[in-house]
């Protein structure tokens, strides 16, 4: 009888550990499941505010062309350029719309220190 009192005594013990592991693992997976519930939040509000159709803010053919700007003043380096002369120089097209779009990046690459503009849409690589 005494075996089967210290039998009942180690079972109830192992119970309450049980029990205890249980509430604790309860606990662990609310908290979990609340984090995911953020995450799953979060990748929602991202979506939202970013670009459509995930491109990125310049596609690689856009950095493919700022490369190929920066190449040319690089090796003209006491060079003046037009924007129009540089779509010569590139082999690119002079229509006005092509020129403009190189106007707004040599404006920006002067905004970014990279240029200096020496005259009115005239641009040169600072020294």
């Amino acid at each position: 009888m005494a075996g089967l009192q210290a039998q009942h005594d180690e079972t109830t013990a192992r119970a309450s550990e049980l029990r205890d592991r249980i509430q604790d693992l309860t606990a662990a997976l609310a908290e979990t499941e609340a984090r995911l519930a953020d995450l799953a939040t979060t990748a929602k509000v991202i979506a939202e505010l970013a670009p459509a159709g995930g491109e990125d803010p310049d596609p690689p053919e856009t950095n493919t062309v700022y490369q190929a700007i920066v190449n040319a003043f690089n090796q003209h380096s006491d060079q003046v350029f037009r924007a129009r002369e540089l779509h010569e120089l590139l082999g690119m097209p002079t229509d006005e719309a092509s020129v403009n779009i190189t106007r707004s990046r040599l404006g920006r690459l002067t905004r970014q220190g990279f240029l200096t503009q020496p005259g009115r849409g005239r641009y040169q690589k600072r020294t």
